[in-house]
């Protein structure tokens, strides 16, 4: 009996019991999209860290194993998408990963989370961000805010790129290996803006009216449905459009119902929009 008759894919990424980010939110929107989710995570925490405490279990010292056992079941992922990764070890493992489980059947996700508004994390050190730039050599697909992008290729921080810049700058990117590329997060007056790169085509850039205030797990959420799309053959550009309306929506209604920014976007309200 076959494990692999059904769409798969494997999320690494951190697993966070409140607070609607990485796995947590991972898991039901690619459930919702009729893929089985299969977490490896890189480590457990009770809550995000963007409450004022936490408590957490680094995982790095069991994902080798469990990464064993998955090869020994003979798992089979049409997609494989990493998020935030703590330290240069767990960047090694999933480069690990890739090599044991990615074939031409599998799409590689990889959300490079490393900074924002400029600045690198606290929690990203400048050699855990070269080992992800290294990774993103192995990527299909980059998720990179515009902080990301300008880190991955050694650029300035600019804000007010132009989309001939954030052109070259894909270009550069895929080069390294990603066919496609969105750059999301740029700022547009009253518009949030998502530049998307596909090699062979024109890139574009798609817009959609700013709302509510910035909430965690937004970018899980949008990487989430761009690895669905991929896995079930939607068109990129529309797979971009798809992940910013439903996050737009999803801080929209969190809003009406009075959630705190910190406990993430209510998605679950809208969970059914996804479903194929």
């Amino acid at each position: 009996m076959s494990h692999n008759n059904q769409k798969k894919a494997a999320v690494i990424n951190d697993f966070s019991g409140f607070g609607r980010c990485s796995i947590t939110v991972q898991l039901p929107i690619l459930s919702a999209m009729k893929i089985q989710c299969c977490p490896l995570p890189t480590a457990i925490f009770s809550n995000h860290t963007g409450f004022p405490s936490c408590a957490w279990t680094d995982y790095t010292d069991h994902m080798a194993d469990y990464m064993a056992q998955w090869k020994k079941l003979d798992l089979r992922f049409n997609a494989i998408t990493s998020g935030f990764l703590g330290s240069h070890r767990q960047i090694e493992l999933v480069k690990q990963f890739l090599a044991l489980f990615k074939t031409e059947e599998t799409v590689a996700v990889v959300d490079p989370v490393m900074g924002d508004y400029g600045k690198l994390y606290r929690t990203c050190t400048m050699e855990q961000a070269q080992g992800i730039r290294e990774l993103t050599h192995h990527a299909d697909i980059l998720t990179p805010n515009l902080t990301e992008a300008c880190i991955l290729t050694g650029r300035r921080y600019d804000p007010n790129l132009s989309q001939l810049e954030l052109g070259h700058i894909c270009e550069e990117l895929s080069g390294n290996g990603a066919k496609k590329i969105v750059i999301s997060g740029l700022y547009y007056g009253d518009d949030l803006g998502n530049f998307v790169y596909e090699e062979g085509k024109a890139p574009c850039l798609l817009k959609e009216r700013r709302v509510g205030s910035p909430r965690s797990g937004t970018g899980d959420v949008f990487s989430a449905i761009i690895t669905g799309c991929a896995v079930n053959g939607v068109d990129f550009t529309e797979s971009v459009a798809r992940a910013s309306s439903f996050v737009a929506r999803s801080i929209v209604r969190s809003d009406e119902m009075g959630i705190p920014t910190t406990d993430g976007i209510a998605f679950e309200e809208l969970l059914g929009d996804l479903i194929p």
